[in-house]
């Protein structure tokens, strides 16, 4: 397994059980901010408990940012999840884009463990981005399958726009060689894959299925438990 999430914690800092202290006055302007705002629309669309933002734009107060995280944590992607936790995610993904010195060594974390023996490499969140931008920065290598969960990959504008190697002409690079299975699975209601399918922007290759996990509609652990997964993962293995 890849780690790299002590890279998103300053160097040196010890800590307890649980996210950094953050509040709502933490979300900055810019990515995280429109971020959230992508968030709490996809929320309100397929979960009623959730109400829509009003207007297109969160203005900058730390009110509007406060709505925000509140009616998130109403959601069923989002619910039981502190305030911190969720401020963190946001910093997760704007750290990982606009930090280059984290990126690439986050891609490294990933690329240290293909070998020529890996066949399959299983993604989840923010960490398909990591693993999608470690196989393109591995040329060459010998993988027959990726199978990304509860995706943001195809997320326009904040996402995909922002990919490395950058998209051409609105389709991105494929992350190996033209026999190289893609096997992207996501939740309706997972509130972080915006985008359920990858074709758009991927092309056609992209095998995509909808997953029911319950109340726990991003959680990692019900989409490996999936029979979709399952099948992705063994489909790799065959393939040589």
């Amino acid at each position: 397994m890849g780690f790299y999430g002590d890279l998103f914690r300053p160097t040196g800092e010890l800590l307890a059980v649980g996210d950094p202290m953050f509040t709502a006055a933490d979300v900055k302007s810019g990515l995280e901010e429109q971020l959230l705002l992508a968030w709490w629309r996809e929320a309100a669309r397929v979960d009623p408990k959730v109400a829509p933002p009003e207007a297109d734009t969160l203005v900058r107060v730390p009110r509007s940012v406060q709505a925000g995280l509140r009616q998130l944590s109403r959601s069923r992607f989002f619910g039981g999840l502190a305030l911190r936790a969720l401020v963190f995610d946001l910093k997760q993904v704007r750290r990982y884009l606009e930090d280059q010195e984290l990126r690439v060594a986050a891609r490294a974390a990933v690329r240290r463990l293909i070998s020529t023996e890996t066949q399959v490499v299983v993604a989840h969140s923010l960490g398909s981005v990591v693993a999608y931008e470690a196989l393109m920065a591995s040329p060459g290598h010998h993988v027959r399958a990726l199978v990304t969960l509860g995706s943001p990959l195809g997320i326009a504008n904040l996402i995909f726009d922002r990919l490395d190697p950058a998209p051409r002409d609105g389709l991105g690079a494929w992350p190996g060689s033209k026999d190289l299975m893609w096997t992207n699975i996501a939740d309706q209601g997972d509130v972080v894959a915006l985008e359920k399918d990858l074709r758009p922007r991927f092309g056609a290759r992209v095998g995509n299925a909808l997953v029911n996990n319950g109340a726990h509609a991003h959680a990692v652990a019900a989409y490996l438990t999936d029979t979709l997964t399952g099948a992705a993962i063994a489909g790799g293995l065959r393939a040589r």
